[in-house]
């Protein structure tokens, strides 16, 4: 007989108040797995958001390395517990052990971690900045308790208790309040009960991480709206986003929302007619991976040129059909992939291949889905054609030149991610520079003839864009230490007497932190 699993609330488990419960499901069988997980009502939340408030009054106190020494901590029993937790992940999402999951989501996360205690430990990303002359300082600085909301397709690297979210509202001083997500809940769990170990070792307060796996829409906006909590960082539907984004603007909190994004590439004239078939091997391999349950999934592909066209959608229609059909992380997941192919088909793109739902024996998937339509009929219709469909499905639109292709891109929403492929030999260069500054206006990170499926982890990546793939162009959810300042507020001191200012803007300063003073960079 299942048990219910208790929450993580003012460093305590506890059981929770509310009355419903939930399972976590297998989609490859659509069975219950699992524990059952309580649903929290207004009474864990207020008693979550009163912790949370009453650990960030003393926060500014802790020592940075503190901090820097529980991430670290964290990082490394995750990493020695990998192999369970990989296999736990991959009963409830579908997603495979190897390599998806222990060699490539794992070591990804245990390194945000490590890399975000690095950046807390060192302390410039705080941008620290002193006007002697004029008698004025000013830092980056905690700006309250965090809600963190995970989504369903990265049970580690965007958990909201282990993820990139995570790791930056943790180094930037603040207390966290993890929300989980219903399609993962007994990973998050396993991954709480390391990070409850972690923290009761680190001298930290003890509320600092807590935990909620699942609440009612109503109470969870009720929740955002409070006063106690300072921001949110959101991974999830463009429609929960809008929800949350219209709560924190209506209170004046940021919120940090990754919503929407389907990724265009573009493929020039020359370099479609020199090697069709490799960019279609390319192309399919990028949007079939994982099921294409990726917020970088290639789902617009604009080819330049209606005369090379053919045998590149011929080509791509082939490997479509050929290859195996992926696990769909759920039944929701499912039924939204087919609502976008329907919506998509209704407004007039034809369908190549799929369009059903491929369930078999209960597992969750859907026949890998091309669709097709032309440069003209796109632009009668740009929002429709626009529409995410989260999963093994791509729309091709071919553009009969540059200039279509041009009025196609004015038309795009925001994005993560555009790539343009050109020829080697220097044949679509014209065509590049005409169509590359329109892209790179709608997009957070612009790709050169490579698919935009990979997010590395690194200080250079922007992990963000334009309204609608985020709540706002300036930031980014992947890239240490650029992350960390989303949950920060910028302080500053006014003829504060020296021995008042926070350490890292004493003139006598120990830390190690790179610092502006009077226009020169300094340590």
């Amino acid at each position: 007989m299942s048990t219910t699993a208790k929450v993580w609330m003012d460093g305590l488990w506890m059981d929770s108040h509310g009355c419903e419960t939930f399972s976590a499901f297998d989609p490859s069988s659509g069975t219950a797995i699992g524990d059952r997980f309580p649903v929290s009502d207004w009474i864990d939340c207020e008693r979550a958001l009163a912790a949370a408030d009453a650990v960030f009054q003393i926060m500014c106190d802790v020592p940075r390395d503190r901090i820097s020494r529980f991430l670290e901590s964290y990082a490394a029993a995750i990493e020695h517990d990998s192999v369970g937790l990989a296999e736990l992940a991959h009963q409830e999402t579908g997603l495979p052990i190897t390599p998806r999951l222990k060699d490539v989501e794992l070591p990804r996360t245990v390194s945000q971690l490590r890399q975000a205690a690095a950046a807390c430990r060192e302390g410039s990303w705080a941008l620290p900045t002193i006007d002697s002359k004029a008698g004025i300082r000013s830092v980056h600085a905690a700006i309250g308790p965090v809600l963190v909301i995970g989504p369903n397709n990265f049970p580690f690297a965007f958990n909201g208790i282990s993820g990139g979210d995570f790791a930056a509202a943790i180094a930037a001083g603040n207390p966290v309040i993890a929300k989980g997500h219903p399609s993962h809940p007994g990973t998050t769990l396993r991954l709480a009960g390391l990070a409850s170990k972690c923290l009761s070792e680190s001298g930290l307060p003890s509320a600092l991480v807590q935990l909620i796996y699942r609440m009612p829409g109503d109470i969870g906006l009720q929740m955002i709206g409070d006063h106690r909590l300072a921001s949110v960082g959101f991974t999830g539907s463009k429609s929960a986003g809008l929800k949350i984004k219209q709560v924190c603007d209506q209170h004046g909190k940021p919120a940090y929302l990754e919503m929407s994004s389907i990724n265009p590439v573009l493929i020039l004239p020359a370099a479609l007619n020199q090697r069709a078939a490799e960019l279609a091997q390319e192309f399919s391999g990028s949007c079939l991976m994982g099921a294409g349950q990726f917020c970088t999934n290639p789902g617009l592909i604009i080819l330049v040129g209606e005369a090379n066209s053919l045998e590149f959608l011929s080509a791509v229609k082939e490997k479509f059909i050929a290859a195996p059909t992926g696990t769909l992380l759920s039944r929701q997941v499912l039924d939204s992939v087919l609502e976008g192919i329907a919506k998509v088909h209704a407004a007039g793109a034809e369908l190549l291949t799929g369009g059903r739902a491929a369930t078999d024996n209960g597992r969750m998937a859907i026949e890998n889905s091309l669709l097709h339509v032309s440069g003209q009929k796109f632009l009668e219709n740009p929002t429709a054609f626009q529409t995410e469909m989260f999963g093994p499905v791509s729309l091709i639109v071919t553009a009969k030149d540059v200039e279509q292709a041009r009025a196609i891109l004015q038309r795009l929403e925001g994005n993560l991610t555009g790539c343009i492929y050109s020829s080697a030999d220097g044949s679509d260069e014209a065509a590049y520079a005409r169509l590359a500054p329109v892209l790179r206006q709608r997009v957070g990170r612009l790709l050169n003839d490579k698919m935009p499926t990979g997010v590395a982890v690194s200080a250079a990546m922007n992990h963000g864009g334009p309204f609608p793939a985020t709540g706002h162009p300036g930031f980014t959810a992947v890239g240490i230490p650029a992350s960390l300042r989303r949950f920060s507020a910028l302080h500053c001191y006014d003829n504060v007497r020296p021995e008042r200012l926070p350490l890292i803007l004493q003139d006598a300063n120990p830390s190690q932190a790179w610092r502006l003073v009077d226009g020169q960079w300094t340590q």
